[in-house]
């Protein structure tokens, strides 16, 4: 029988803001790949999403036939040969649970993600999953191994120039069209790769596990320490540890990022650092927008930032400072630890980003990188603004 993969969003999408305010769980990026993309590879065919109202006309559900079985997935777990297996040899009204959590269920009929299943199935394995923000910086590391896996088996790398300075050739690819030269590729700690159409100017220095997207650049004389992901079409400059940025996002000159997540569209003006440690080496605490309250992140964790939030020059972004979506931050001295969402501005002299113009300012931006902004994205922005101004203080 024809089976329909959806991946649902769980409560835990409310932890993972801000960057599930415009995506759901399942469209973040952990290493290479989205977790939506990962599962599209492991069962070969498409995957649509079951999510919020705002979100679901950009992240439309794949609607199917009475006859058709509906899988049902989890959307903040990831992959792996051994749970594909057991979600695959799921038959109708069966779930399959972990530790009490709902992993997956199949039922059928055109609404029957609405149906709660029967046959309960408890899973052995282990289980790898986001559940906070920092996760996806955190198992970066193993996503990105994971992802080069998939990605490369069965094939061989675009030719690597001699004019790079390489070591481990073998964990290294290249995608077509990818230009590397005069840089330094490490991967003897953890494969890299270079996607289609991305360019590594020179002077790069490389230490993996590393993830180019496609269309991505690093500027000349970038530092790049594992595990690292630069999604499809975003700049990297200066230098940048332990970090992901989802895509069309842009860090094109010197300063640090370390131990962060930067979502979509997002621009770090020149010499924008990030602090990722405390002074005093304890544990970081960041503010939980839907729990209002902070909650201890381990050791280290940089900037979390939203999409279509902006820096000004020579921002300095504290420890665990988070920054909702569509943000513009300058002026003096250190940003709050939380950024509301559309905020113009920092400390007594910010204000709200009135919608119009935060909606004109981001079309600009995706401009600059060939993209016109949808009707479907500027409802979805319109609709995190209303949540944002009712939550106001």
């Amino acid at each position: 029988m024809e089976r329909n993969y959806i991946l649902f969003d769980t409560p835990v999408r409310d932890l993972l803001y801000p960057f599930t305010h415009t995506r759901p769980i399942a469209a973040c990026r952990v290493g290479i790949l989205t977790i939506q993309e990962k599962w599209e590879h492991w069962v070969g065919t498409g995957v649509s999403h079951f999510t919020v109202p705002h979100l679901q006309e950009k992240f439309p559900l794949h609607k199917s036939g009475e006859s058709v079985e509906q899988v049902l997935i989890s959307g903040h777990i990831l992959p792996d040969a051994e749970l594909v297996a057991a979600i695959k040899a799921l038959q109708p009204d069966q779930e399959l649970y972990k530790d009490n959590h709902l992993l997956a269920k199949v039922v059928v009929g055109k609404e029957a993600h609405l149906i709660a299943a029967g046959n309960r199935k408890n899973y052995d394995g282990p289980v790898t999953a986001v559940y906070y923000p920092w996760d996806i910086f955190m198992l970066n590391d193993k996503a990105i191994r994971a992802d080069y896996a998939l990605l490369t088996e069965g094939r061989v790398s675009a030719g690597i120039s001699p004019a790079n300075q390489v070591v481990n050739a073998a964990d290294i690819f290249l995608e077509p069209g990818a230009n590397v030269a005069c840089s330094v590729l490490n991967a003897s700690t953890g494969p890299i790769y270079i996607g289609k159409g991305a360019q590594v100017m020179e002077g790069c220095l490389i230490r993996g596990p590393f993830a180019l997207g496609e269309g991505g650049v690093l500027k000349m004389g970038t530092k790049v320490y594992g595990a690292t992901t630069l999604g499809p079409y975003c700049t990297g400059g200066g230098e940048i540890k332990n970090s992901v940025f989802f895509g069309y996002s842009n860090k094109g000159h010197d300063g640090y990022i370390g131990d962060a997540v930067i979502g979509e569209w997002c621009n770090l003006g020149a010499n924008t650092s990030c602090s990722n440690v405390k002074n005093n080496a304890a544990p970081v605490k960041v503010w939980m927008e839907a729990k209002r309250q902070a909650m201890a992140a381990g050791q280290k964790c940089g900037v979390l930032m939203g999409d279509y939030t902006r820096c000004g020059i020579n921002t300095m972004l504290n420890t665990g400072t988070v920054a909702g979506v569509s943000c513009n931050i300058f002026g003096d001295g250190f940003p709050p630890s939380f950024v509301p969402s559309f905020t113009w501005g920092l400390h007594e002299g910010s204000v709200t980003y009135r919608l119009q113009e935060a909606l004109r300012d981001a079309g600009a931006w995706m401009r600059m990188k060939g993209r016109e902004m949808s009707a479907a994205e500027e409802k979805l922005l319109e609709a995190v603004y209303e949540q944002t101004s009712a939550n106001r203080p």
